[in-house]
């Protein structure tokens, strides 16, 4: 078995032993075929790269991480993404959850405050082939107003409460995926839904651990 498919069989041991927390025993084909597709190596240093089918977080540089391949489907599992979605991303990081949400949607509109990173992220995707991801630089708190509504909000950093710039720029009957808490204590993955009424729910999936949200 290859470090990929290896890989992918630790996400799916992953998805079983926290149904019960998650409520998803499996993913999607959809979300599935995407994990295996997308090349984690070309969103890490050369350094790094043997390391890249490891599930764990690894470091990118300026104190931030790649996010952990489990936790990367999982929230990208738990957005329900369709075809035809537009999805922001808080936190470019990367580019590697970019890259996985690209396979899945028709637009990812995708912020970085960190313009190193943000430049070698879109280096990345492009060369990779990437082309319906938007980047910019700035502070992913206050979202991409002139792009919003979105159908799905994902932050890839933890925030001390939800910003509600992000919770406004969802669109009516969309989810937003983020990890709540201060750094270096208790973080919670939470599920944020919005009915078609406006309404506004928040279910906290599981315990994790992020690098804050960097600008508010």
């Amino acid at each position: 078995m290859d470090e990929r498919a290896a890989l992918m069989d630790e996400i799916a041991t992953e998805m079983r032993l926290t149904a019960g927390q998650t409520g998803r025993a499996e993913l999607s084909p959809r979300v599935a075929a995407a994990l295996g597709k997308v090349r984690r190596e070309a969103f890490l240093d050369a350094s790094a790269r043997r390391l890249a089918y490891e599930n764990r977080p690894l470091p990118i540089g300026r104190g931030q991480t790649i996010s952990q391949p489990y936790i990367v489907a999982l929230m990208t599992e738990l957005l329900d993404l369709r075809p035809e979605d537009k999805v922001l991303e808080i936190g470019t990081g990367s580019g590697y959850q970019a890259a996985v949400l690209a396979e899945l949607v028709a637009a990812v509109f995708s912020i970085e405050v960190i313009p190193e990173l943000a430049e070698r992220a879109a280096k990345a995707l492009l060369a990779e082939g990437y082309t319906n991801v938007k980047l910019r630089i700035g502070n992913g708190a206050l979202g991409w107003p002139e792009e919003a509504p979105f159908d799905a909000i994902i932050v890839t950093a933890a925030a001390p409460r939800i910003p509600p710039s992000l919770t406004v720029q969802l669109r009516p009957g969309g989810r937003m995926m983020i990890p709540v808490g201060p750094q270096h204590d208790v973080q919670n993955l939470v599920l944020l839904t919005k009915s078609e009424t406006g309404a506004v729910a928040e279910h906290e999936i599981l315990q994790v651990a992020f690098v804050p949200l960097t600008g508010g």
